[in-house]
């Protein structure tokens, strides 16, 4: 066993990227202030080649240092759109389509474990703020609210985390890995 180089990785250029059909996932990010896990939403969205970030009220835009330092380049391989308004944002989304589904912790949310997307379906994930988390308005205005199970003693995972879990969750559900 030995790690692989760069070439057998084997790794789509910029441009390859942004030709391929991309994943039916969109991500929002609903007032994200940290511009650290802004650039960790690109680089996890360029891994899942996600479809479009939308980047909503307080969330940074690039360019920007500290969303390049997470980002390692992801910002030019993954489109994204600034909305001021994150309820804009995916009521837009819904007349396009998409099942709207936040990433929060709520009465009567569904495990994320339980919860079995249609994989003929799109999909706009809703990442909150690290410390509010998703707006109250986003919520009710979502088809599904989507709980991580945690069993330690903090609250909430960090949004990057998050995103990681449920965007790896969503594409095995969805099939995307099966050769």
């Amino acid at each position: 066993m030995r790690k692989l180089n760069m070439e057998e990785l084997n790794r789509l250029t910029v441009e390859e990227f942004k030709a391929e059909e991309k994943s039916p996932i969109v991500i929002v990010l609903d007032n994200v202030r940290s511009l650290n896990n802004v650039g960790s939403a690109f680089r996890t969205s360029d891994a899942f080649r996600i479809e479009k970030i939308y980047l909503c009220g307080i969330t940074g835009t690039p360019p920007h240092k500290d969303i390049q330092k997470t980002a390692l380049g992801a910002t030019d391989s993954v489109i994204w759109e600034y909305a001021g308004s994150t309820l804009d944002a995916i009521q837009k989304l819904k007349q396009e389509g998409y099942t709207i589904c936040s990433l929060e912790q709520v009465s009567n949310s569904v495990m994320l474990n339980e919860f079995v997307p249609n994989p003929d379906s799109k999909f706009a994930l809703v990442f909150g703020n690290e410390v509010f988390g998703v707006e109250d308005e986003v919520i009710k205005a979502s088809d599904y609210i989507i709980e991580i199970p945690q069993l330690g003693t903090k609250h909430s995972l960090n949004i990057s985390v998050t995103m990681g879990i449920a965007l790896w969750d969503f594409m095995v559900k969805m099939g995307v890995f099966k050769k």
